[in-house]
C-alpha cells in the first residue's frame, strides 16, 4: 500500500488519520505542491486529477479522500470508522461532507492561488477570504452537531469515525490561519479530544517528513 501525500494537504491528513486508526502499514510518497510535483506527467500517470491524496492498494489507485476512506472501511473494516446503523452512518457522512464538500474547496491551495492572481489580493485579502469561509462552514457544522446531539468525546459519541478524520485537519488549518474559533466550542472540544489520540497527533503536518518543503 502506498499513499501519495503532502504534509499540509488537509485531504491527505484525513487519509493519514484513517490509515493510522486502522493500523494499516503503508509507504508514503511525498508530493510537494509548492514545487508543482502534483502537476508533472509522472504523478498524473498515478492520478489524472493531479491532486493528493492518492492511494495505491491491490494494484489499483484510489483517489478523493472520502472515497479512499470509504474504500478502507469496506476493505479493512476493523476497527470501524463508520457506525453500524444506516441513520448513524448518514450522520457521520453528513459531518464529513460539511467539511470536505462545503468548506474545504473554498480554502484549498488551488482556490487561494486563483483568487490571489485573479483579483490581485495581497496576503491580508487572502487571509480575510480564508477566515470568512472558515466562519461560514464552522457555523454550519457547530449548528449541526448541536442540533443532532450525537457527539460525545468525538463527533459520534465516544467512537472515532470518518467525521473526526475530516474535522481535525480543518481545525488544524484554521489555527494556522489564526481564525477565531471561540464561537465553535463543540468543534474545538472534539478537536482537543482527538489530538490526544496518537493516530491524530502522529499524522499531523508538522510530524511529516516533507514538512520542511
Amino acid at each position: 500500500m502506498k499513499l501519495y501525500t503532502y504534509f499540509r494537504s488537509s485531504a491527505s491528513y484525513r487519509v493519514r488519520i484513517a490509515l493510522a486508526c486502522k493500523g494499516l502499514a503503508h509507504e508514503a510518497e511525498y508530493v510537494s505542491l509548492p514545487k508543482g510535483e502534483h502537476q508533472v506527467d509522472k504523478f498524473r500517470a498515478v492520478n489524472v486529477q493531479g491532486l493528493v491524496p492518492a492511494l495505491e492498494d491491490g494494484g489499483r489507485v484510489f483517489i478523493q479522500s472520502l472515497a479512499i476512506m470509504e474504500y478502507l472501511e469496506e476493505r479493512y473494516p476493523k476497527p470501524p470508522l463508520l457506525p453500524a446503523s444506516p441513520a448513524d452512518r448518514a450522520y457521520v457522512r453528513a459531518v464529513s461532507q460539511i467539511v470536505a464538500c462545503e468548506l474545504h474547496p473554498l480554502n484549498n491551495l488551488r482556490t487561494l492561488k486563483h483568487i490571489r492572481k485573479a483579483y490581485g489580493l495581497n496576503e491580508d485579502g487572502v487571509n480575510a477570504w480564508y477566515r470568512h469561509w472558515i466562519a461560514d462552514g464552522f457555523t454550519m457544522l457547530e449548528a449541526y452537531l448541536n442540533r443532532e446531539r450525537r457527539f460525545g468525546k468525538y463527533c459520534y459519541g465516544d467512537m472515532v469515525t470518518m467525521a473526526d478524520c475530516c474535522l481535525v485537519p480543518q481545525v488544524f488549518n484554521a489555527k494556522r490561519y489564526e481564525c477565531d474559533l471561540a464561537p465553535y466550542p463543540t468543534i474545538v472540544r472534539i478537536f482537543d479530544e482527538c489530538m490526544k489520540i496518537e493516530a491524530f497527533s502522529a499524522t499531523q503536518p508538522s510530524k511529516q517528513p516533507d514538512a520542511v518543503q
